[in-house]
C-alpha cells in the first residue's frame, strides 16, 4: 500500500515537478526532487546523446554520439557541463538541505513524458544504487520503446497516454504546453507543505 505511507514521491525538474506536486497531494506522500539532466548537443539544446543524475553518473548514446560525429573532446565538455548543471539544479531547487533518506523507502519517479527515456534510465540506476525500496515510474506520456524499456528496469511503471512512431515528442502529446523555468518548479517546491491536498471524493 503506497497511499498515506513513508514513500517519497520524486519529481525530475523541471517538467516533472508539476505532476510530481500532484501525485504526492492526491497520495499523502512526501515530496522531493531528483535532479537529472540530458547532456545535449552543442548546435540544438533539445536533443540529448546522454544524461547526468544527481549522483554525478550517467549513460551516453554512443551511436549517436558517432552519427552526429562529436569527439571526445566535444562529449567531455559536455558531461562536466551537465554535471555542473545537475548539482547547481539541486542545490537550488532543494534550497541547499541534503536528499531525504531513501534506503529502503518506496519511491514513485515522476516526469511529464518519456521520450527516449535516457533521463528516466539515469534516475533509476542513481536510485538503484540509493538501495531504495521498489521503484515507480509514472508519466502522463511516453514514446512505447521508451515505456517498454523503463518497464523492465522498474517494479511498475503507469503511463496512460502510449504513443509510437519513428519521431515523438513530449510536448506534441499535450493539448497545452508550457515550459516549466527553474524558478517556476522552486516555487512549486517551495510551497507543496503550505497547500492543502486536495479532498478525495466519498
Amino acid at each position: 500500500m503506497i497511499k498515506e505511507s513513508d514513500a517519497v514521491v520524486l519529481g525530475i525538474p523541471a517538467g516533472g515537478i508539476p505532476v510530481a506536486t500532484v501525485v504526492a497531494r492526491a497520495l499523502g506522500l512526501s515530496l522531493d526532487v531528483a535532479v537529472v539532466s540530458k547532456i545535449t548537443l552543442p548546435w540544438n539544446t533539445e536533443a540529448g546523446y546522454g544524461a547526468v543524475a544527481f549522483d554525478g553518473s550517467l549513460q551516453l548514446n554512443q551511436p549517436l554520439i558517432i552519427q552526429a560525429g562529436l569527439s571526445r573532446e566535444q562529449v567531455q565538455a559536455g558531461i562536466d557541463k551537465t554535471r555542473s548543471k545537475v548539482a547547481e539544479r539541486a542545490r537550488r531547487l532543494r534550497g541547499g538541505k541534503p536528499l531525504l533518506e531513501l534506503y529502503d523507502k518506496n519511491v514513485i519517479v515522476v516526469d511529464d513524458g518519456l521520450a527516449s527515456g535516457y533521463t528516466m534510465r539515469v534516475a533509476v540506476a542513481a536510485l538503484t544504487r540509493c538501495n531504495v525500496g521498489r521503484i515507480i515510474v509514472a508519466v502522463p506520456t511516453g514514446h512505447a520503446a521508451a515505456v517498454e524499456e523503463i518497464a523492465r528496469q522498474v517494479h511498475k511503471l503507469y503511463c496512460p497516454n502510449i504513443r509510437s512512431g519513428p519521431r515523438f515528442a513530449v510536448a506534441d502529446a499535450y493539448e497545452n504546453w508550457t515550459d516549466v523555468s527553474e524558478s517556476e518548479a522552486e516555487t512549486i517546491l517551495k510551497t507543496f507543505d503550505t497547500v492543502p491536498p486536495a479532498e478525495t471524493p466519498a
